[in-house]
């Protein structure tokens, strides 16, 4: 069989394929409960042959959501209105699985089709908080948080687990990419704090493994813990992939099971070489170098591209976005093809696959 096709399994969840959906905001929520859209938007993948689904970056706390549209976990009833969506996905023989995340200075901002500004307190919006008081780019500016305020977090990332769990998911990913709360420690280039949580390299990542070890604590011990990470910021001094390396070591020591490897989004402008597979020699290099499992994502569109990701030990798995939306079906569209081509098996000499 197909290397994409082969199941995987992350302590005690197996996952019947390798082609996952990433997860994709949909700005369609009140209040941060999930509705009909999201189970329709999400359901369409299962039954497409995704072998995980995973939902949109779910805020922990009300500020914590990029737009006023965003899902959360922050309260029981938004627990419960994810499990019906839970209970769907697995139905159709797919894995549910949430990112749970905190925007922080991307945070209050309109829904894509309004613009790109800050959504004021007057329409519905909320002053934002971060690792520093510098805004991003023309976004309004945010609140530097306390250290109290920062060792705080943690704690309601775990509530947000706890409820995740409620809700029925059974992989919990950790957001710490795309210039959103986490990464705008981590990133030189956006943090200048002179606390416990700012200079260095491990005063950078400590929030990061005080969130980590905090949802670990929670989160059953028998179901993953993913961490999607921007392994380089695409700018000179800022976050490198080797940096990424180190990372991934530590998070793996704290009990995440993938890396899920994107890249960019801590600075306005960078100059990023966008082209088919640009993210993947990151992805491939923390798994062979820190030896932790990933995630590849990034213009990731035809099924010969993604089935030589996995087959060469570049990822563990591909993560897709828009090209589920043009096709829900794509997995199983992907097979049929595959198979036509009689492209399995493979000769690839690979890196060992969990």
């Amino acid at each position: 069989m197909s290397y994409l096709f082969e199941p995987i399994k992350l302590r005690d969840v197996l996952v019947p394929n390798r082609v996952w959906v990433s997860p994709m905001c949909q700005y369609s929520a009140t209040d941060g409960v999930p509705n009909d859209w999201h189970l329709v938007h999400l359901g369409q993948f299962a039954t497409g042959g995704a072998g995980l689904v995973m939902a949109e970056a779910t805020a922990v706390v009300p500020e914590g959501r990029i737009s006023p549209a965003d899902t959360g976990l922050w309260n029981d009833e938004q627990a419960a209105a994810w499990r019906r969506i839970t209970d769907f996905l697995r139905a159709q023989g797919a894995v549910p699985a949430v990112q749970l995340a905190h925007a922080g200075r991307k945070a209050s901002t309109a829904v894509p089709w309004e613009g790109e500004r800050s959504v004021p307190e007057s329409e519905g919006g909320w002053p934002t908080v971060s690792s520093t008081a510098q805004p991003f780019g023309s976004l309004a500016a945010p609140r530097a948080l306390r250290t109290e305020e920062v060792a705080a977090l943690p704690e309601r990332f775990a509530e947000a687990a706890r409820r995740a769990e409620a809700a029925g998911f059974d992989v919990v990913e950790l957001h710490f990419a795309h210039g959103y709360l986490a990464h705008q420690f981590y990133s030189p280039l956006v943090n200048d704090r002179t606390d416990a949580y700012g200079g260095g390299f491990d005063n950078r990542v400590r929030l990061l493994l005080e969130i980590t070890g905090a949802v670990r604590r929670v989160w059953p011990s028998h179901r993953p813990l993913f961490a999607r990470i921007s392994a380089t910021d695409w700018v000179e001094g800022g976050w490198t992939g080797d940096d990424s390396v180190r990372l991934a070591r530590l998070l793996a020591e704290r009990g995440v099971d993938l890396i899920d490897t994107s890249t960019g989004g801590a600075v306005p402008n960078a100059p990023i070489r966008v082209r088919p597979g640009y993210q993947v020699p990151f992805a491939r290099q923390i798994r062979l170098e820190a030896e932790v499992p990933t995630g590849a994502v990034g213009l990731i569109t035809a099924p010969e591209q993604a089935e030589e990701i996995v087959a060469s030990g570049s990822a563990d798995a591909v993560l897709l976005g828009r090209t589920l939306l043009r096709d829900p079906h794509w997995p199983l569209h992907a097979a049929d093809r595959l198979r036509a081509g009689n492209l399995w098996p493979r000769p690839y000499e690979r890196a060992r696959l969990v």
